[in-house]
């Protein structure tokens, strides 16, 4: 029988193929750029994209010369590379297969367990396909990003503490920071739920075995670099913003109103809009009679850091969808909890970018 997670893969390995033969080479997935990268076959642009990060890593972690932007922030997000790495058993010429293969299966696992949880409340499991064909997963995956990896996990970590499997909630959440530290937003929830509810045992347990050990990464890469993962971002990133919504005002301050009314176009309703609809919802849950759970919690920390995106993922729309997977998630879960059909049914929308990625590798292509 056709599954949700069929399809989500079904619908990466084809895109797979497709940019593979479109472009002649399975570098393709990793977007090399002559920046980083000039000795390699195959370019994809002056500056490539993160995936090239992920690839250098994955071809020898103890040896990556000077083809990362920002070593330290590179190496945190250490679990996708090392996958790859030990797949591809050191052999160079294998390393984009592998870590394709690595980002095939977590597309697939994250869906089937987003299923899972909308089964267990009695809702249809094709609004996994909300999360299962969204942007970033689908274009993670092309990309050689981490984040279907990460938020796989993260779907195992959430789906543990539901079963109150602390030690294998804590575990799964200290892989999803080590897959992309973002993921700290995400799993802020599990953490500021145990919080309210007064568990302090269980909290007390799941941070430190999320917390601890990525602290300690952090500090290694410190030791290593000179300077901490977790704060020193890409090129040409800029840091969170202090004023709710600054990065957005920014956009219009630097782009006028022409550019910023282009990017509206995307941000209202792929990132507004659910931002907005998450912070009713949490307010209408902290009034009596309270119903506060732990996909409000989800929902509240998603929501929350939207308003201090920095200006630089605004400005980088393709980081911006990447972003917003925790948010499109949040929703998905606290929506079927609640038995609200209309978010579940509009998440279909989140597919509209990936089909606008897929038609853009096409143009592209054939442009060029």
């Amino acid at each position: 029988m056709l599954r949700p997670y069929h399809v989500s893969g079904i619908v990466a390995i084809v895109y797979a193929v497709l940019v593979w033969g479109l472009f002649g080479s399975p570098l393709a997935w990793v977007t090399l750029g002559e920046t980083y990268h000039p000795d390699e076959p195959f370019l994809y642009s002056a500056e490539g994209y993160d995936g090239q990060f992920t690839y250098a890593i994955a071809q020898n972690p103890r040896d990556v010369g000077g083809r990362l932007d920002a070593p330290a922030y590179r190496f945190q997000r250490i679990l996708l590379p090392l996958l790859g790495y030990g797949i591809a058993a050191g052999q160079v010429a294998l390393v984009p297969y592998a870590l394709m293969v690595v980002n095939l299966a977590s597309v697939m696992l994250g869906t089937a367990l987003l299923e899972h949880w909308l089964v267990e409340h009695h809702r249809n499991r094709w609004y996994a396909l909300g999360y299962g064909l969204a942007f970033g997963i689908i274009g993670g995956a092309r990309l050689t990003l981490s984040e279907p990896l990460a938020y796989s996990l993260c779907l195992g970590a959430v789906l543990a503490v539901r079963h109150e499997r602390i030690g294998i909630a804590g575990a799964l959440g200290l892989l999803a920071l080590l897959a992309k530290e973002t993921t700290l937003f995400f799993l802020a929830g599990i953490g500021l739920q145990y919080l309210l509810e007064r568990r302090w045992r269980e909290g007390i347990t799941f941070a430190t075995l999320t917390l601890v050990p990525f602290v300690a990464w952090q500090v290694l890469l410190l030791r290593w670099f000179g300077e901490l993962g977790i704060g020193s971002g890409g090129a040409g990133a800029s840091g969170f913003e202090w004023i709710p919504l600054g990065g957005l005002l920014e956009i219009y301050q630097v782009g006028g109103m022409a550019v910023f009314g282009i990017l509206m176009t995307l941000i209202a309703p792929f990132v507004l809009l659910p931002t907005a609809w998450a912070g009713i919802r949490c307010w209408q849950d902290s009034r009596p009679p309270q119903r506060w759970t732990l996909t409000t919690s989800l929902l509240f920390t998603n929501a929350l850091i939207m308003l201090f995106v920095p200006f630089s993922t605004y400005r980088e729309i393709n980081g911006l969808f990447r972003f917003i997977i925790g948010l499109q998630l949040a929703v998905i879960l606290y929506a079927s909890e609640r038995r609200l059909l209309r978010p579940l049914r509009l998440g279909i929308i989140w597919t509209v970018p990936t089909i606008i990625l897929l038609y853009s590798d096409v143009f592209v292509w054939r442009g060029g």
